[in-house]
């Protein structure tokens, strides 16, 4: 669909990582030779970073801010896309669908993936991404 662009933040709405939020890294519209559907590449988020106020220590707001992400090929029908784009993050040359596949570069993609959005998280930019959805 025209509405998945590398970017897009979307939901997704099955599976172990429902109700989360990612950001869509690469489309394949037609589908690869082993998952003949269309589907995306996403890095999202698993664990999102908890609220910091000014009173606590430095300890604490180190701990209370520590994010984990997660990577994963999704079906475009268990993705939502909202309006929201992640502008400041360029995921594309670091994850590929390799990546996904092999444990040892799944593990190097995922920490360069949580150091990026620990970058983001910390500009206070597109701070939506990085709250926990209410319902």
């Amino acid at each position: 669909p025209k509405v998945l662009k590398p970017g897009t933040i979307c939901i997704l709405l099955q599976g172990r990582f429902a109700g989360r939020k990612a950001v869509v890294v690469r489309t394949f519209d037609e589908g690869t030779r082993n998952q003949r559907f269309p589907h995306a590449l996403v890095a999202g988020m698993n664990v999102y970073p908890r609220i910091v106020k000014k009173g606590m220590s430095q300890k604490t707001m180190k701990r209370r801010s520590t994010l984990r992400p997660f990577i994963k090929v999704i079906n475009y029908n268990h993705l939502m896309p909202t309006r929201y784009v992640l502008d400041g993050v360029s995921l594309k040359n670091e994850l590929t669908a390799e990546c996904v596949r092999d444990v040892e570069k799944k593990g190097q993609a995922m920490s360069t993936v949580g150091k990026l959005f620990k970058k983001e998280y910390l500009s206070q930019k597109n701070a939506w991404f990085f709250t926990p959805m209410k319902f």
